[in-house]
């Protein structure tokens, strides 16, 4: 492939970008080879390549497109879902992508248009998480769908096929991947039980909980 050399740089983000996709295997987000993780350096996207177990990785399988989807570093084939990420990036300020199949948010977005507010965090993604309607994996119109179930969110679900969520960074994308799945997780286990509906935020709650959380964690 015609491409970018490689630098530090490149290696030191492939390294993070392959322990976050291995993370995804570890805590029961993906099973097998399923989802993909990417990350962006300037206009170029490092990202899982299709179909390859993430224990399998090394450091030589580095693949990266450039922001049209054009091939620029590696040999392997690009993730089938690369669509998804190069429309996130093209319309957000993202540096990393995460998407997942697990399995508790892909069970609600067969339920419900939207998970509802049953926990303060949705605040952490923008707001209520949309259900983005199905399309085949890998295609235009999928990636379509996305982009409208994210308008002023960093997640949504993707309606009988998984998450998908993105950050300034790898750890930022997949923190939000792991609190969006178990919010769905809390939310299947409230409206299980019999009799009682689940209590259920509202739209100045969740404001509230959004200011707060700008000025959350360390300072430098």
């Amino acid at each position: 492939m015609a491409g970018q050399r490689r630098d530090a740089e490149h290696e030191r983000i492939w390294a993070e970008l392959v322990a976050t996709a291995r993370r995804t295997v570890a805590d029961g987000l993906v099973v097998g080879t399923s989802g993909n993780v990417s990350a962006r350096i300037g206009d170029l996207v490092l990202v899982t390549p299709s179909g390859v177990p993430y224990d399998r990785l090394t450091p030589d399988d580095i693949t990266g497109v450039d922001l049209g989807g054009r091939q620029v570093l590696g040999t392997l084939v690009p993730t089938s879902e690369l669509p998804m990420h190069l429309a996130v990036y093209r319309t957000t300020d993202a540096r990393a992508v995460v998407h997942t199949h697990a399995v508790h948010a892909t069970a609600v977005s067969t339920l419900v248009p939207e998970l509802p507010p049953v926990h303060y965090m949705a605040a952490a993604l923008g707001g209520p998480v949309r259900v983005a309607p199905y399309a085949t994996y890998g295609t235009d119109e999928l990636a379509e769908n996305m982009l409208r179930a994210l308008t002023d969110r960093s997640g949504c679900l993707l309606q009988n096929h998984g998450t998908i969520t993105y950050g300034t960074t790898l750890d930022q994308a997949y923190d939000r991947t792991a609190q969006l799945e178990w919010m769905c997780r809390l939310w299947l286990m409230a409206s299980s039980v019999p009799g009682p509906t689940p209590s259920l935020l509202t739209e100045a709650q969740l404001a509230e909980v959004g200011e707060r959380l700008r000025g959350y964690g360390q300072r430098r």
